[in-house]
């Protein structure tokens, strides 16, 4: 079995190429749109390195959101296009479901954090069970940062790359909230492939003329354009 994973919803995208359900390669480059030029040849550099073409491959994993509205575009575009050209079974994988997985191994309640402008964030709550299984309390959603803490019980660990942004609003006398080391912020191919991989054996493959990103709100382009019609009128 081939596969590849796409991460693109961060600050640091990733590609990973997966053989019989384990991950043989994975590449990393920055966010942008000049960027976003890498992604193609580090698939084809990936590939040919195995001796694959992209019709060898049997599915792809590909991180849905929410994040980076102009990252996930990218990287979903992609996606389509070459199951589209190919055939390849596609999975959306939740990028909360990847972050999770960075959680450090005492955590027991974690709330994930992904700025979404105007002191908001893109946000979910998930508590690991006794069999070291994350269940997610709250899904993900738009939500302020004091309100989650309001609701989340102790102690509780801060994961994501929203962290810089929403410090503020970290009670500083809260000693049950704990913000997670920099490093665990970004979520990664590797990862997307282990969680898409499972996600494929249980059959929860998506159409890709229906495969959309998990964006949570429109884009705030949109929403300014939408505003500027409204004042016409």
């Amino acid at each position: 079995m081939r596969a590849l994973a796409i991460e693109t919803s961060a600050r640091t995208g990733s590609i990973a190429a997966v053989e019989d359900g384990h991950v043989v390669a994975e590449e990393q480059f920055e966010h942008g749109l000049q960027h976003a030029a890498q992604i193609v040849p580090i698939i084809d550099r990936l590939c040919r390195a195995r001796g694959w073409t992209p019709r060898d491959l049997d599915e792809l994993y590909v991180s849905a959101g929410p994040g980076s509205f102009t990252g996930l575009r990218i990287g979903i575009t992609l996606a389509k296009t070459m199951a589209l050209a190919t055939g390849v079974k596609l999975v959306a994988v939740p990028t909360v479901r990847v972050l999770i997985e960075n959680a450090p191994r005492e955590a027991q309640h974690v709330v994930l954090v992904l700025d979404a402008k105007r002191e908001q964030i893109f946000t979910a709550r998930f508590e690991r069970e006794t069999s070291g299984k994350w269940v997610e309390r709250e899904p993900a959603h738009l939500d302020s940062l004091s309100a989650m803490l309001g609701r989340a019980p102790r102690p509780v660990h801060l994961l994501g790359e929203g962290l810089p942004y929403h410090e503020k609003f970290v009670p500083r006398d809260d000693t049950g909230v704990i913000a997670t080391a920099s490093e665990l912020w970004r979520p990664r191919a590797r990862i997307v492939a282990e969680v898409g991989g499972m996600m494929a054996r249980a059959k929860e493959f998506c159409d890709p003329d229906r495969f959309a990103p998990i964006y949570i709100r429109r884009p705030e382009a949109e929403e300014k354009w939408e505003q500027s019609q409204q004042t016409k009128r």
